[in-house]
């Protein structure tokens, strides 16, 4: 599977498609993926880190020449990238949804989906 940036400049291959099943592939409504992603939530999909090749991490990758978002790590999260599915044009539809507590009023919760009041894996709303 291969998603790019806007400009085509970055392009991100997955070749064992066994991580991106449903189960990987989320909303986020925290502050900070709001904010980032300029965004009523994040969209996101968790891949293990010894699924990547770039170099040396950072908080936040982007392309430096259109500004795309393309992956995050969090400490919440250790040994996984988040990578933004933006970059993908096709996605599964998202199984759960984190911070559910704090999504705007006129979001709907995805149908089936999980909601966790906050962090993934905490108490269920």
């Amino acid at each position: 599977m291969e998603g790019t940036c806007l400009c085509g400049a970055i392009t991100i291959t997955i070749n064992d498609l066994e991580p991106y099943s449903r189960s990987g592939i989320f909303l986020c409504h925290c502050k900070n993926c709001k904010k980032t992603a300029s965004s009523a939530f994040g969209t996101n999909l968790i891949i293990e880190n010894y699924a990547t090749t770039s170099g040396k991490y950072v908080k936040r990758h982007f392309c430096k020449t259109c500004g795309s978002p393309i992956q995050s790590l969090a400490e919440s999260l250790p040994g996984k990238t988040i990578l933004k599915i933006g970059i993908f044009e096709k996605v599964m539809v998202p199984e759960w949804e984190c911070f559910a507590k704090d999504r705007y009023t006129w979001v709907p919760a995805i149908e089936g989906a999980t909601q966790f009041k906050s962090k993934t894996g905490g108490e269920e709303m």
